[in-house]
């Protein structure tokens, strides 16, 4: 279903991908009538989600539009990602962890919750997506600068790297079109923890 103008304000992001078909990031619906203007965008898959409508033209009256899509493939070079994953914010890790303190299992709001590293940076730890997980304020106070195992913690589920596109459909949660998401799961790791979490 197309939105209007006056749908703008709620209309959802759309999910660019490289020339590749690699996700990349998302984009806003008026970032997307840019790449689509400027001639970036290459091809497109899954629903058209909004109809911009131009001017009229002169010689016949008829008018522009353009039909944006929920995912759009851009032109330009495919950049390999480094090792080290993508960004690592506290809502993407929150949200990776599915708001759950990793120390005692409980289920709290993100302002309840801090980033825990499991091998403190006191002692050589490193600010990784592999060494971090969210914890409750009670527990990450408790385990302080200690490892787990010296204080009689136990760590509920390894803290582990997303890929990409399990990154943007952690970062945009709740929002993400079926189409979108269908074309990110296909490109989740095999052993995704997030396919049933995200279901």
């Amino acid at each position: 279903m197309l939105a209007t103008l006056d749908d703008f304000d709620r209309a959802p992001r759309i999910l660019r991908l490289n020339l590749a078909g690699q996700p990349v990031d998302w984009v806003s619906w008026q970032d997307a009538v840019c790449l689509y203007a400027r001639r970036l965008v290459i091809w497109t898959h899954g629903e058209s989600i909004l109809r911009i409508r131009g001017g009229h033209s002169r010689r016949d009256g008829s008018q522009t539009s353009l039909e944006v899509h929920s995912i759009i493939a851009c032109n330009g070079r495919v950049v390999s990602l480094d090792r080290s994953g993508p960004p690592l914010t506290n809502k993407a890790l929150f949200a990776r962890d599915h708001n759950l303190c990793l120390y005692c299992g409980g289920s709290f709001p993100d302002l309840k919750l801090t980033r825990d590293h499991v091998v403190p940076k006191s002692r050589g730890g490193d600010d990784r997506w592999d060494n971090v997980l969210a914890a409750c304020k009670r527990c990450n106070h408790f385990k302080g600068s200690r490892l787990p195992h010296e204080c009689g913690m136990e760590i509920l589920a390894l803290p582990y790297v997303p890929n990409v596109a399990e990154y943007l459909a952690l970062t945009n949660s709740g929002r993400i079109l079926g189409d979108q998401m269908s074309f990110l799961e296909a490109q989740f790791g095999r052993h995704s923890k997030l396919r049933a979490h995200l279901a």
